[in-house]
């Protein structure tokens, strides 16, 4: 007896999207204490397969990934005091030098390294507006303003470069890359607070369980799928 692949194709797409949605709902909570992290979603679309206009016994239907989308809502900003803690109010993303390029990000917390420039905890630089990297004598007598002027002693030193995109995509490390043009920024610089993961640990806990759920699901028709099949085939061959 012929076996069916159309059930188990479908069975076994629906699975390898709630494992998709169990791996990105795991990273949204591991994340919920990283500053400035922002939540990805899964978006699934249905896709018909053949697209034909024949018999409808041959047209089944399976979910497929479709995008992963960032969610870029703004988080609490949490007091600090700290000099170099910079939390971003607005739509708009730090510029950070890496020894891949130049990437995007809403965590402020920065550090001076040896040589006195301004960092990340990962060691790469933040730019200023001339696409410089941005270096001070000691973080005293310090003053960030809201518009990104770092002044030391009083004097201006440079200006934080603040870029802003409609849509962006993670590449890992609180990292993000553009998915569209630049656009303007209008943003607030807050010294002293870092903003908090837009992460709500109770509701990414809720979709943990329903993606496990989800899962499990999908496991336990594939296995109730595979004994149906081997029961038609003994009769089958009675």
């Amino acid at each position: 007896m012929a076996v069916n692949f159309q059930p188990i194709y479908v069975l076994a797409s629906g699975g390898e999207r709630a494992l998709e949605e169990l791996n990105i709902t795991t990273n949204n909570i591991a994340n919920v204490d990283t500053p400035g992290f922002k939540k990805i979603l899964l978006k699934e679309m249905s896709q018909y397969i053949p697209k034909n206009k024949g018999d409808t016994k041959d047209l089944f239907v399976f979910p497929r990934f479709e995008d992963s989308p960032v969610v870029l809502s703004q988080g609490v900003l949490e007091k600090t005091d700290e000099p170099l803690d910079l939390a971003i109010q607005g739509d708009g993303f730090f510029n950070i030098q890496t020894p891949n390029g130049i990437v995007y990000s809403r965590n402020g917390h920065f550090f001076l390294d040896s040589e006195g420039y301004i960092v990340d905890a990962r060691g790469n630089y933040l730019l200023d507006d001339a696409g410089n990297k941005i270096q001070l004598e000691t973080t005293e007598n310090l003053s960030i303003n809201e518009f990104g002027e770092i002044y030391q002693n009083g004097e201006l030193v440079a200006t934080i470069k603040i870029s802003n995109f409609v849509d962006v995509k993670p590449v890992g490390e609180t990292y993000y890359k553009p998915n569209s043009n630049e656009i303007p920024a209008e943003v607030i610089i807050s010294q002293g607070y870092l903003e908090k993961s837009n992460v709500n640990p109770v509701k990414e806990m809720i979709n943990l369980i329903k993606a496990q759920r989800r899962f499990e699901i999908y496991g336990t028709l594939m296995r109730s799928l595979d004994s149906m099949e081997q029961k038609a085939n003994e009769i089958g061959r009675a």
